[in-house]
């Protein structure tokens, strides 16, 4: 397990604290993008991050370390560079989930909720992701590997590991890291929200048949009628 030392929050990150909180009517609504700010600057919650957020919205640190003790996506200790989760849903578990997941606890030595000891890979089981057209799916820092089987996924975490990690499937054209992701995730936009494919063929399967038979979807009625 990785064991890097964590960074004091900037006063770049603090000020953006304070951003957040102010985009809300009612401050303690930002309490989750704040909790992934904190994230993305320290690579994971840390004691200094809750009770800034507390302290921000005018909660106390008990509040703010329920919230981030109930929701998985909060992690308290380091976090890899690359947070590959794979679907053990009962579909994707069917499908090959549960076996893509043994083989990469395996092949990087670590268990569930683990990062190795180079700081690039955690391993994460995680609940469904609405892909199940493109079972078993395979996320990267929330990015979408679909249709993987044992080996494509030991192949996709060895690129990410040595530094190239393949594009998603669908979304950006390439790979952030878990840092920049929790950025995103806390409101700050990358600029590559349009990139790339943004559904892949199984989902568009009924579009496309409906087109082709000429199928309309019923006009809404008029505010008269």
């Amino acid at each position: 397990m990785s064991t890097a030392t964590t960074a004091p929050l900037s006063p770049t990150t603090l000020a953006e604290l304070a951003e957040l909180a102010g985009r809300y009517p009612q401050a303690r609504s930002a309490l989750l993008p704040m909790l992934h700010l904190v994230q993305s600057a320290q690579n994971r919650i840390t004691p200094e991050g809750i009770e800034a957020c507390a302290r921000l919205l005018g909660l106390s640190a008990a509040e703010v370390s329920g919230v981030a003790t109930f929701y998985t996506m909060y992690k308290r200790r380091p976090m890899g560079d690359y947070h590959v989760g794979v679907c053990t849903n009962t579909l994707c578990a069917v499908m090959g989930g549960d076996e893509i997941m043994q083989r990469l606890k395996d092949h990087l030595d670590v268990g569930n909720d683990e990062t190795t000891e180079d700081g690039r890979i955690s391993l994460e089981h995680i609940e469904c992701n609405a892909a199940c057209d493109y079972a078993p799916v395979v996320m990267v820092n929330w990015e979408f590997y679909d249709n993987q089987t044992p080996s494509s996924a030991r192949e996709l975490v060895d690129a990410a590991r040595a530094g190239n990690p393949p594009p998603p499937t669908r979304g950006p054209s390439s790979l952030c890291t878990f840092k920049q992701a929790s950025r995103v995730l806390a409101g700050f936009a990358d600029g590559r929200a349009n990139e790339g494919v943004q559904a892949g063929p199984a989902t568009l399967v009924g579009l496309e048949l409906a087109k082709s038979r000429g199928d309309e979807a019923p006009a809404y009625p008029s505010k008269e009628s």
